[in-house]
């Protein structure tokens, strides 16, 4: 199996929420952008809490928005290896210092973690900060995770009461 890794975290100073996925799928991957499979359903669940067609933009428009809303995004798997995109198949995983990059993010007040691999391994990275972050748990946006976008968009949605 290969050694996949995550992207670079995309924040600023201004950030206030930060959502954590897991580990980017095979398509995220290869096109080295966050959430490229065009059945996951991350860019539409954003659009509303930010006030706008993140899908009819371009993807670097699409992080300039989520940053002018004062989102950013990371993944909580720095390295693992995994067959495939399932959250399921990843082994021997190194994590991601989310405890130092929340350190330097003073704005900070919630990180959403997007479906349940990255919240348990999310909550184990700042389970010493608990009193400082609102830790959330989000319904999956990935295409695996197969209730409806109508079903998830409530949890999403709450996202905006930080920001």
């Amino acid at each position: 199996m290969t050694l996949k890794r995550s992207f670079a975290p995309v924040v600023d100073k201004r950030t206030k929420v930060l959502i954590c996925g897991s580990l980017p799928g095979d398509r995220s991957l290869a096109a080295q952008r966050y959430y490229a499979h065009p059945q996951n359903q991350f860019w539409r669940l954003l659009s509303p809490v930010v006030g706008s067609d993140l899908v009819a933009l371009d993807y670097e428009d699409r992080l300039a928005t989520l940053l002018d809303a004062h989102i950013g995004l990371w993944d909580v798997v720095a390295t693992a290896t995994r067959a495939g995109s399932s959250d399921a198949a990843i082994r021997d995983h190194a994590p991601n210092d989310l405890e130092q990059l929340a350190a330097k993010l003073p704005w900070l007040r919630a990180i959403a973690f997007n479906g349940g691999t990255a919240h348990k391994i999310g909550l184990r990275l700042m389970e010493d900060h608990v009193q400082r972050y609102d830790l959330l748990a989000l319904p999956s946006s990935s295409p695996l995770h197969t209730i409806g976008i109508a079903a998830k968009q409530g949890a999403w949605a709450a996202l905006r009461h930080y920001l």
